[in-house]
């Protein structure tokens, strides 16, 4: 199969996850007139009610992930976590995009690494930890204070200790059960950044504004675009994302993650190679979501435009907005221009990814004060709960 076949609406589409981005990228999918399956090991999924047929299995079951791959013209991803094996027998049956190389990478902490010092794509210092001599070899190499990650499997703040000392960096590796795991010094930063960039089989690139993220207990909190960043930092960090694209062959999308360190440059911290939470504000701000994108590329399409429309913001409803019953949607929605997106999932728990909010505004400022004030909101008038990631937009 070429890189740039082209798939034309009729087609069908599948989507390995059934989470919140398969749900929204299989609703942009439906919108543009394809048809969509998709496979995860779970029922009554978000993506249960949006998707024209939903296979259940284990992404080990074989002759199941077969079986998915014989109903469809064209194979995606939802999420990286996807064993590199399900992948290749998926390409036997059907076109895979991004291929199963730009997963085997991006799943992996030391092979991005690796992949991105090899393409002088600066990083975070880093250490691959696998035994007791290597642990000491990576705190000599790195230094203090750092962070060990798992280097398989790890997201919102999971599989990572930062440690200060040789003796923390020991325990840590313990704690994690002695997985192959990446050390990585620690950046101090000014801002956390994001480009979601795309590129189908013919090499056509687009790439949102850079968002700019505030994460809570490691998990995205509040993202607002433009980032309040000078015009070469965006620039370099769009410019990076191509390079890493174009080095990747992705068809598809790529979300490329930067800590802005104090000094003023950039540092790459992971690679995503799909749509990104940072990314969700587009559905409403910008001229082509990014679900859509995703779709326009790996069906070979031209890709739409990724111009901004109005400076946004975003904000992530998590599960503790239910604790105290159900969240005041309306006094939420109160102001007019706030858009709610739930994703269907049954039961809210602490930290899990129900839903978000997004506001457009005429300043990125005013958008952000908006979109933290109506998720406030949700508490009630007179409560106001809800933890705030940082006092910028209070």
């Amino acid at each position: 199969m070429k890189a740039g076949e082209l798939f034309l609406p009729g087609s069908k589409i599948g989507i390995l996850g059934s989470g919140q981005l398969g749900r929204m990228l299989a609703m942009a999918a439906r919108h543009m007139g394809y048809k969509v399956h998709v496979y995860s090991p779970d029922r009554d999924t978000p993506c249960s009610p949006v998707v024209d047929r939903e296979f259940v299995g284990g992404y080990e079951d074989l002759d199941q992930i077969r079986e998915f791959a014989r109903s469809v013209d064209l194979i995606t991803f939802e999420f990286e976590n996807v064993p590199h094996e399900t992948a290749m027998v998926c390409a036997e049956h059907a076109v895979v995009r991004p291929d199963g190389r730009v997963l085997h990478i991006a799943q992996n902490r030391s092979r991005e690494k690796n992949f991105l010092a090899e393409n002088g794509i600066p990083t975070a210092p880093f250490f691959l930890v696998d035994s007791d001599d290597s642990v000491k070899a990576a705190g000599e190499k790195v230094g203090f204070p750092g962070i060990l990650k798992t280097a398989s499997f790890g997201y919102d703040g999971k599989g990572q200790v930062k440690v200060n000392s040789q003796e923390m960096l020991g325990k840590a590796f313990e704690e994690l059960k002695r997985q192959t795991c990446v050390y990585e010094g620690f950046v101090s930063f000014d801002k956390e950044l994001s480009v979601v960039a795309a590129r189908n089989g013919r090499g056509e690139f687009a790439a949102f504004p850079v968002f700019e993220n505030t994460h809570a207990d490691h998990i995205l909190d509040v993202t607002v675009c433009p980032a309040e960043i000078s015009p070469e930092i965006s620039q370099a960090a769009v410019a990076t994302a191509k390079k890493i694209v174009d080095a990747l062959e992705v068809v598809g999308l790529l979300t490329v993650e930067y800590f802005l360190s104090r000094n003023g440059s950039l540092v790459v911290n992971e690679l995503a190679p799909r749509t990104h939470n940072s990314g969700h504000l587009t559905l409403n701000a910008a001229v082509t979501s990014q679900f859509e994108q995703q779709v326009r590329a790996i069906t070979g399409l031209c890709l739409g435009s990724a111009e901004l429309l109005k400076p946004a913001a975003m904000a992530n409803i998590l599960g503790h907005w239910w604790e105290n019953g159900e969240p005041d949607w309306n006094g939420a929605l109160r102001d007019k221009r706030v858009k709610l997106h739930l994703y269907g999932k049954a039961e809210p728990r602490k930290g899990r990814k129900m839903g978000h909010l997004t506001v457009c505004g005429e300043t990125v400022a005013a958008a952000g004060e908006a979109v933290v004030r109506a998720r406030q909101l949700l508490g009630g008038e007179t409560k106001m709960s809800g933890k705030l990631a940082s006092g910028r937009f209070i």
